[in-house]
């Protein structure tokens, strides 16, 4: 008895290792392909705006988290269905079944694969999603609200506060600006506008500052239709002092731990609090659904008779049942995003396969019919 017990126990880590390994790998390569993707969007930070690859790397990274919670439960059910098809198609588990291992048995291991997924979902909902968003967003309000050189483009006006806007024509090869327009509106009623032949931006003691050359200052006063032009030869501006923008931002649900989203201070509009429940409820059914995409193979697997022809049917299934349980999973979100009624729906959604297919496995005299893939035959006249 106890080697049958050690026997079976083996079978079990050796289908673990194998749903592991290849969960590990799938969800590699698909989190790769989506970065790679993703961190496109923010090669215009170094080619156009001139900030370093240090910056671009550390922005790069902390983008790498949101990815998990959809790629990890794809990857988990990517795993399962190519292990246990390939068990099926070399008969190794014709050779298992044959010697007591029922569904149940064989989907032991495939359970202790979703926990271990679900474990890391966790942990990436409860503290690594909103840090690294958290970071991602101070890194991004620090780069728009104080590198104010990195958001300029050449021959286009840009937008730094509602009352600023600068105009450069190109840069040399020194980083240097040929061609400077600088429109300041903080007065309504005496617009100021400068211009410049060149000029250099200077951060420094975490201020922002334009040095002009060779320009003049026009102020304008739209109560008595006057033009005052100061001619300089040298202008220093400080751009700190001309900006508008908060000292600090107000951070969004994605940043905020799963506490500040269900427990959020007591003078937060309706409006926002219905957004922190969404998203705190999201960062709990997300890993659940690992559960369900693990799950889904095994239930289109398992039941009923072993074909030596190959499970392409069955396989077709399990895909599409795992197309539909997402499709389904993201319109709820969708709704819930609209009515937070809603919410507890998205449990049940997410919930539902696992509870349907452990089911379907503890039931040992179900089978299926695949015959709807099939051509129906002709009939001879």
């Amino acid at each position: 008895m106890l080697g049958l017990n050690q026997y079976m126990l083996g079978l079990n880590r050796y289908i673990l290792r194998q749903c592991l390994s290849v969960m590990i790998f799938v969800t590699g390569a698909l989190t790769a392909a989506v970065w790679l993707a993703q961190s496109l969007k923010l090669v215009d930070l170094i080619v156009n705006r001139g900030l370093s690859a240090e910056v671009f790397l550390y922005l790069a990274v902390l983008i790498l988290p949101r990815f998990f919670d959809i790629v990890l439960p794809i990857g988990a059910f990517i795993a399962v269905l190519f292990v246990f098809n390939k068990l099926t198609t070399e008969s190794e588990l014709v050779v298992m079944r044959s010697a007591g291992m029922g569904p149940m048995t064989l989907a032991k291991p495939v359970l202790e694969l979703a926990a271990i997924a679900w474990v890391i979902l966790m942990v990436l909902s409860l503290y690594m999603l909103p840090a690294s968003n958290r970071l991602f967003k101070d890194l991004q309000f620090e780069i728009r609200n104080r590198f104010v050189s990195s958001l300029l483009q050449e021959g286009s006006f840009t937008t730094i506060s509602d009352k600023l806007t600068i105009y450069i024509g190109a840069r040399n090869e020194r980083g240097e600006v040929i061609g400077l327009m600088i429109n300041d509106e903080r007065d309504p009623k005496r617009p100021v506008t400068i211009l410049a032949e060149r000029g250099a931006f200077a951060d420094s003691g975490g201020a922002s500052r334009i040095i002009m050359e060779n320009g003049d200052r026009q102020q304008y006063d739209r109560d008595t239709g006057k033009l005052s032009v100061l001619t300089f030869e040298r202008y220093v501006l400080d751009l700190d002092m001309m900006r508008d923008s908060p000292e600090a931002r107000t951070r969004e649900a994605q940043e905020r731990y799963l506490f500040e989203l269900f427990f959020p201070p007591a003078d937060t509009d309706p409006g926002t609090r219905d957004a922190y429940l969404v998203e705190g409820n999201e960062r709990l059914t997300i890993p659940l659904s690992v559960f369900s995409f693990a799950i889904i193979p095994l239930a289109c697997l398992l039941p009923g008779e072993f074909n030596r022809r190959g499970q392409l049917k069955r396989v077709l299934a399990a895909v599409l049942c795992a197309l539909s349980f997402q499709a389904l999973d993201l319109a709820i979100r969708n709704l819930e995003g609209r009515f937070t009624a809603a919410i507890p729906i998205s449990y049940v959604v997410d919930l539902a396969p696992f509870l349907i297919g452990l089911g379907i496995l503890s039931h040992r005299g179900i089978k299926f019919n695949f015959r709807w893939f099939s051509p129906r035959p002709a009939v001879a006249r």
